[in-house]
């Protein structure tokens, strides 16, 4: 229940930079421009404004490692906000918050139940702290090629046999949107002892909604990593670390402490503290919006012919518990495009930055920014593609989740030695690597798993539809590392 003495209006960490801006405090500190005079060129690209406010921790500012003042105060409010017991500011993005979640309760050895389509921070993370990933496979849309959620029994069959494991870690939602059944695998880890953590960085929304999936502080989960940038509004980078009643919050400020910036940027926390207060106030009327012009646009795609805007018509009660209604996932590949060439069309010939585009799929991301005229544009370009760009899908692949033989944990592969070889040589081999098209950054591969010809297949015609390749030590993806 909310405490109702906190208020809403305030922004601690705004309210006092506006206060410090008046001050004319000379500085004899870091950072080095001098409030922007060091640097005029950067002064006048970012302005005056931005560079007087990036300013070094201080006792009228409070300090990110130990806040006790302003910043305290901002956690406060946003775990008010937010349905949590804490919040922690993050300037490492959403990417240090999940870290710092599993480094919280996870250590060398011990077994973590997840499914594989985690973002590739979730995998560093057991790369730097030793875990053991016990995967759920997720379950497949193969018409769409997408990986959907975990299914209740899976989760129960995992846990039952590794009661020694820690923790279980779910998405909500995936990059497409897609849910589990949140609530329920909480319920089956609390039961069995164990922790349950949220990777909620497209999930921001779920917090300021009445007709959103659930969200993973009032379905009782630990914690929950929740990227504020992308959904929520705050500057890029920026992210929130939510923590439940159960978890030592004190703990987790040391682990967050072992990995994060002791220089924390107040561009950057300022921006939480009045996106915070803006979807405190006005989130449940934007979002309601943001969902509306999501189901204008999936109609309008929809009535084109050939894409496939899908929604929430995926739902099945488990594998798809729920559907997150702001997502504008397209299917492509009936038009005989994949959605990385949709996605390159966008931008070169028509000037719409879309998130991404993978195989069989593209994603327009819709948030509190965008406007109608803007998703008129984006459903007319989409349909003089069709009209000039449709082919036979002959060729394409469909699939986009290959389920993993993992050899050894990612530390263990991370850390051994290894040789280099060609990529058509490396079957049968064990990646000590990541591959990953990013966006979405999912692994392909991922260290310790092992190396087969539908994997190589699948990176090679990637590779060739024009996928932002990253992970390996070959820029080119030629060669990949393997263990000895």
């Amino acid at each position: 229940m909310k405490n109702e003495r906190i208020d809403q209006n305030r922004a601690p960490i705004y309210e006092a930079l506006q206060t410090f801006r008046h001050m004319r405090v000379v500085p004899f500190d870091v950072p080095g421009h001098k409030r922007g005079r060091g640097n005029p060129e950067l002064a006048a690209f970012l302005g005056e404004q931005c560079v007087g406010i990036d300013v070094n921790s201080m006792k009228p500012l409070d300090n990110l490692c130990h806040p006790i003042s302003v910043i305290k105060e901002a956690e406060i409010l946003a775990a008010d906000a937010f349905g949590a017991a804490h919040a922690f500011l993050m300037v490492g993005g959403t990417t240090s918050s999940v870290q710092s979640m599993i480094l919280s309760v996870c250590k060398r050895g011990d077994k973590i139940i997840l499914p594989r389509n985690v973002h590739r921070s979730v995998i560093n993370a057991l790369v730097l702290c030793g875990a053991i990933p016990v995967y759920v496979n997720p379950d497949l849309d193969h018409r769409l090629g997408i990986s959907l959620g975990m299914q209740r029994d899976h989760v129960a069959k995992a846990i039952a046999e590794n009661p020694d494991a820690v923790a279980v870690l779910v998405n909500n939602p995936t990059y497409y949107g897609i849910c589990s059944d949140l609530k329920s695998i909480v319920k089956m880890a609390h039961d069995a002892g164990m922790y349950c953590l949220a990777d909620e960085a497209h999930g921001t929304h779920f917090y300021f909604g009445d007709d959103m999936p659930l969200s993973a502080m009032a379905a009782g989960a630990d914690f929950a990593a929740v990227s504020m940038h992308k959904s929520g509004g705050s500057l890029t980078q920026s992210s929130l670390l939510l923590t439940g009643a159960a978890v030592n919050a004190d703990h987790v400020r040391q682990i967050i402490n072992l990995t994060q910036t002791t220089s924390g940027s107040y561009l950057l926390m300022s921006s939480l503290d009045i996106s915070r207060r803006n979807l405190a106030l006005r989130g449940r009327e934007v979002f309601m919006k943001v969902i509306n012009v999501a189901e204008y646009a999936r109609e309008e795609i929809n009535a084109i012919g050939g894409y496939d805007a899908f929604g929430a018509e995926l739902i099945n009660g488990d594998s798809v518990f729920d559907f997150d209604p702001t997502k504008l996932s397209v299917h492509t590949r009936d038009i005989g495009l994949a959605g990385i060439e949709v996605y390159d069309i966008l931008r070169d010939e028509y000037d719409i930055q879309i998130e991404f585009g993978d195989i069989g799929n593209i994603l327009a991301y819709l948030s509190i920014g965008d406007r109608p005229q803007e998703i008129e544009r984006l459903v007319s370009a989409l349909a003089e593609i069709k009209r000039r760009h449709q082919r036979d899908q002959a060729g394409l692949f469909s699939q986009e989740y290959i389920n993993p033989e993992v050899v050894s944990s990612p530390q263990e592969a991370f850390y051994a030695k290894k040789k280099s070889l060609p990529l058509r040589e490396t079957i049968g081999c064990v990646c000590s690597e990541f591959v990953m098209c990013y966006p979405p950054g999912i692994p392909i591969l991922a260290p310790g798993e092992r190396i087969t010809a539908d994997i190589l297949e699948y990176i090679e015609f990637a590779k060739a539809k024009g996928c932002s390749m990253t992970g390996p030590e070959d820029p080119e993806i030629l060669r990949l590392n393997v263990l000895e």
